[in-house]
């Protein structure tokens, strides 16, 4: 059967093109080897924030019942059903995208795909058989997948990533998280909070290395206060796997020798999975490399999402492939590359960040103001418990708009879409606090920051 496109891929940019272009009246089948939503809906993304209310609802009854008035006798958690939670979120979610295939009348066909030739994409299902499509275009939307320390290999037991922390059968004593991004910052919360003891190694000064400085240095001392050990600018310098255990050797300002835990996690990164067959131009790295119009080196061959390379976001990745089918099949459209995008790291408390970091700016010689507003200066925080952290607003000296904005606290990652519109709008601050924000609500830790930046914040 002939189609007008082939997508290799169902998650969030696979998934999303094959929606996109049947609704622009083509004939689409999607191939995906494990189940539609891909990694980001059935092993990140999705089940890791059920595990994450599942700890925020635990900790916050285990060791703030008093301070809300409850009482609380006997507390207890039943672990495989915290996992067995996520899954079913997982799951009713996967069987969404595959109603709404249905509705568009995208052919879901399951297995992996590689490419023959241009034009023809063979399928091998789990069975083994083998069945040849042909297509007009193909979009390669194959993502990523954990990348592994060298000498440290994955075993799903006592060294694993990120898919193996989400269904682990029995909850660990002790963990080792290599890698004090998002993804480990995420999971050092999980775990700490019901219980396990984390210890958090980050070659880099501080955690969450890409954010604001200030961000990461206050979610640094937060951790550290929830009882998570935290070896910033800490090298592994030897590793040893004993199956039971495993032993790090480090090297830091904090701690020198060998730290033991019954787990490690591996989360330094990630690496492209490539579909077989004819392959594109690669870049240094291993990622596809995409023109203006999403297209590779191969002809009628387009690329989108995490297999493009940097910034490995889901919203990014279906930008992206929105993008893509928009400029292959709308007349006149011009596809857009990602220009401004939020990062958010569903931590307790959050962070959330948009547009550059102060960092950025004094490296790059800009003028530029800040606006910096303590969540403890905002009425319903105070009144919701959740006083720490901040708002953290940068914006151009000359012109007064927003070049960055950078949030710790409480709804931080719901706070930060108005603040990428501001930023894709140009908007400047007087634009920003001439809004009326609601009150009460976080919301306006934003509108006094935006004041604070012009020197006349009322509530601080």
């Amino acid at each position: 059967m002939a189609y007008d496109l082939i997508v290799i891929g169902g998650g969030p940019a696979g998934y999303v093109a094959s929606i996109r272009a049947a609704q622009l009246g083509r004939k689409v089948a999607c191939v995906e080897a494990d189940r539609a939503g891909g990694t980001c809906l059935n092993w990140g993304c999705i089940p890791t924030k059920a595990l994450l209310k599942n700890a925020e609802i635990y900790h916050t009854l285990a060791h703030r019942a008093a301070e809300f008035g409850l009482k609380i006798e006997g507390l207890s958690y039943d672990w495989s059903a915290v996992v067995g939670r996520s899954r079913k979120v997982s799951n009713r979610l996967a069987g969404g995208i595959e109603f709404l295939f249905k509705k568009n009348k995208v052919d879901y066909v399951r297995g992996t795909g590689a490419i023959e030739a241009p034009g023809k994409v063979s399928v091998t299902a789990a069975d083994g058989t083998v069945q040849t499509l042909e297509t007009a275009n193909i979009l390669i939307a194959t993502g990523c997948k954990s990348r592994p320390l060298p000498p440290l290999p994955f075993n799903g037991t006592s060294v694993i990533s990120s898919k193996e922390a989400m269904v682990l059968e029995k909850q660990p004593k002790s963990m080792i998280i290599i890698g004090a991004g998002a993804i480990g910052v995420e999971f050092a919360y999980i775990y700490n909070a019901f219980g396990t003891k984390v210890t958090l190694v980050e070659m880099l000064p501080r955690v969450l290395p890409v954010e604001d400085d200030e961000v990461g240095e206050a979610l640094e001392k937060s951790l550290i206060k929830q009882g998570i050990r935290c070896l910033t600018n800490t090298k592994v310098t030897a590793t040893a796997d004993h199956g039971t255990h495993v032993d790090l050797t480090v090297e830091g300002p904090k701690e020198n020798g060998v730290i033991s835990a019954e787990v490690c996690l591996v989360a330094i990164g990630i690496q492209p999975v490539l579909p077989g067959g004819m392959q594109p131009a690669l870049s240094d790295r291993g990622f596809i490399t995409v023109g203006d119009r999403y297209e590779t080196s191969l002809p009628g061959v387009y690329a989108a999402g995490d297999i493009t390379g940097p910034p490995w976001l889901a919203h990014t990745a279906s930008f992206e492939a929105i993008q893509a089918v928009e400029g292959l099949y709308v007349d006149g459209h011009t596809p857009r590359k990602v220009r401004n995008f939020p990062g958010c790291t569903y931590c307790h408390p959050q962070v959330a960040s948009v547009g550059r970091t102060e960092r950025a700016l004094k490296e790059a010689g800009v003028e530029y103001t800040v606006g910096k507003i303590p969540f403890a200066a905002i009425g319903k925080a105070i009144a919701s418990g959740e006083p720490d952290g901040f708002a953290k607003l940068l914006f151009g000296k000359q012109h007064g708009e927003l070049l960055g904005a950078h949030v710790i606290g409480e709804n931080a990652t719901e706070l930060i879409a108005e603040m990428g519109l501001a930023l894709d709008q140009e908007l400047t601050a007087e634009d920003i606090h001439s809004t009326i924000h609601a009150h009460p609500t976080m919301s306006e830790v934003i509108h006094e920051a935006t004041l604070a930046a012009e020197g006349h914040a009322i509530h601080v």
